[in-house]
């Protein structure tokens, strides 16, 4: 089989690779589509030490089982592997496991014309849901999980509040739609490149600034989402948080400064970090998809596997749109 290997910091290569074996509950699959995600990036820019090349990144995956249950049906795969008898695993908590271990880190990726996966971690689609389209259920089960946790926190329904996202990526534009989806009116998105902010008015119902040039009042955000998760975005987060409000973390840039403890302290700010998805997430964002939350498609660009290495470069040199899919047809 053909896949795209991450080589090192910052290159990757399309490699004959050898067509993987299922294990025990497992299934062999056909990835038909796989989304480029942040984290897939920031393994290629050579940040992440878990992740060691030479490497099969990609696990945000759509496909067609060989064997199992769902043999020759439509599944989106949840790439987040668990014991499934742990605490957390049986109290639905299933992403805190201590065991857990993911698609393109600790197991191998689907950048590839095959994959595998336990077939417990298969969701069949819909026949209304195109496979494009799903290939979007795992960033936005993040988004489900990360929205429903700013719910349980934030001292006004959604709705009625004032939601800031930091960052136009893939996540950034699907947490402001499943923010709208929820009611919320007055939304803002942070993104310094001015074509995608173009992109991300037409996305969604949401406001689109420069960072560097405007924005929100200080302290006047009921919520803050940090999709990017850096120390500048971290210090513009406890800025634009009002007294009371919520801060939900969830991009995973770096862990270095930005958050001010002591303002927190003073004006009961909520930090919370946010990990992943749920089982039940990730089965609630396909409802979402099947139901249309993503109308305007002009932030998603599918491209082949063959363009894969490219894709990378162009992410990289801020000359892509929000979403890259790679297509392995």
């Amino acid at each position: 089989m053909r896949a795209l290997y991450y080589t090192g910091t910052m290159q990757s290569e399309l490699r004959d690779a050898p067509d993987p074996v299922a294990g025990n509950d497992e299934v062999h699959i056909d990835v038909s589509h796989c989304g480029i995600c942040g984290s897939d990036m920031h393994a290629w820019h050579g940040h992440d030490e878990r992740r060691v090349p030479p490497l099969i990144l990609g696990h945000e995956a759509v496909g067609i089982p060989r064997n199992g249950a769902y043999a020759g049906k439509r599944v989106a795969i949840n790439p987040l592997h668990t014991c499934g008898t742990c605490r957390h695993c049986l109290c639905g908590d299933d992403h805190l496991c201590a065991d857990r271990k993911l698609m393109s880190m600790q197991l191998p990726g689907a950048y590839a014309e095959q994959t595998v996966a336990q077939e417990r971690n298969l969701y069949p689609l819909p026949d209304e849901l195109s496979f494009e389209d799903a290939a979007l259920a795992e960033p936005l089960a993040v988004c489900v999980h990360a929205v429903e946790m700013a719910r349980k926190t934030v001292r006004r329904p959604i709705a009625e509040s004032r939601c800031v996202v930091l960052g136009g990526g893939a996540i950034g534009v699907l947490t402001a739609l499943v923010l709208a989806d929820q009611g919320c009116k007055d939304l803002w998105i942070a993104e310094p490149n001015e074509k995608r902010r173009a992109v991300l008015e037409k996305a969604c119902a949401v406001t689109a600034y420069d960072p560097a040039a405007g924005g929100p009042e200080p302290e006047t955000a009921d919520l803050v989402f940090d999709a990017v998760g850096m120390g500048v975005t971290r210090k513009a987060a406890c800025a634009l948080a009002m007294p009371g409000g919520t801060i939900i973390h969830v991009g995973l840039q770096d862990s270095s400064e930005g958050v001010d403890t002591r303002r927190i302290t003073l004006q009961e700010i909520t930090f919370a970090g946010t990990y992943c998805y749920s089982r039940y997430d990730f089965a609630a964002a396909l409802k979402l998809l099947a139901r249309g939350i993503v109308q305007n498609r002009e932030w998603i660009e599918i491209r082949s596997l063959d363009d894969g290495a490219q894709s990378f470069m162009d992410i990289h040199d801020g000359k892509a749109p929000p979403k890259i899919i790679l297509s392995m047809a």
